[in-house]
């Protein structure tokens, strides 16, 4: 059995045929599914998909790609989804975000960072083209007291090393499974099985054989099917293994969803 850590199941995409799209992942071997959230005007939607379907746990958060909404109005929003949440997120940097500051974006990473501090929360690290900014504040923040996953990693072995160091799993998305790729293929050689999870980041980032589709949760196979071979064990083992990461770095071990917000 599987947990996607990172699948957007508010977006338009899938939700429209939500459920369909879990009784397909369901039937794939996929049993949980963490849903984060990106800008606050969908915090709503993920509590409701939340507070409906089994095994599906919330997480709240303001994207670097918004990161211009961030406000004290907002966080004290952002705080009372956080109590029925799994982690906050996603939050990060962003190098590629146009129109929004680097300095807009670290205001409102390290405002999450605390929130989840103070909540006792894990959080769900989007990072692009900022892996050493984001390692700092990470480690200034003391993130790795909670811990957390770093979603769709994109660094090197080396910059994993450093998250796992500071407490974070490393999540491996469908690029693992692209006929061209190179570096996502050498993380998962390079990073000891313990340390990983598993996600689609649905509806983004197909894997083969499915490229050209709307990505879904039910396609989470091929990437444990990726790992599996890449690493020489079998594929029951890639799934026991980052289930088990994704439960103990999330808190939802053996139990169900937190309430969500009322």
């Amino acid at each position: 059995m599987y947990i996607d850590t990172h699948c957007h199941l508010d977006h338009p995409a899938l939700s429209v045929r939500l459920p369909r799209v879990l009784a397909a992942a369901r039937h794939s071997g996929v049993t949980g599914f963490v849903v984060p959230g990106v800008a606050p005007d969908g915090w709503a939607d993920i509590a409701a998909i939340a507070a409906g379907e089994e095994r599906v746990f919330p997480a709240f958060g303001l994207h670097p790609l918004l990161a211009d909404c961030y406000d004290d109005h907002l966080m004290e929003e952002l705080a009372r989804y956080a109590a029925g949440a799994a982690a906050i997120g996603e939050i990060g940097l962003d190098a590629a975000a146009e129109g929004v500051p680097r300095d807009v974006q670290v205001k409102a990473f390290r405002g999450q960072l605390r929130l989840a501090a103070r909540l006792g929360l894990p959080v769900l690290v989007h990072c692009r083209g900022a892996f050493r900014d984001t390692i700092d504040i990470l480690r200034q923040e003391k993130a790795g007291d909670a811990g957390g996953i770093m979603h769709g990693f994109s660094g090197s072995p080396e910059i994993a090393l450093h998250c796992i160091a500071m407490g974070f799993k490393i999540s491996i998305a469908g690029t693992v499974t692209y006929r061209n790729a190179v570096k996502p293929l050498r993380l998962v050689d390079r990073i000891p099985l313990e340390h990983l999870v598993l996600e689609t980041d649905a509806p983004d980032m197909t894997p083969e054989p499915y490229r050209g589709r709307v990505n879904e949760p039910a396609f989470l196979p091929e990437i444990a099917a990726k790992v599996a071979a890449i690493k020489g064990v079998s594929v029951e083992e890639v799934a026991a293994v980052t289930t088990a990461n994704a439960e103990r770095i999330l808190g939802i071990q053996g139990i169900p969803p937190r309430p969500p917000l009322s």
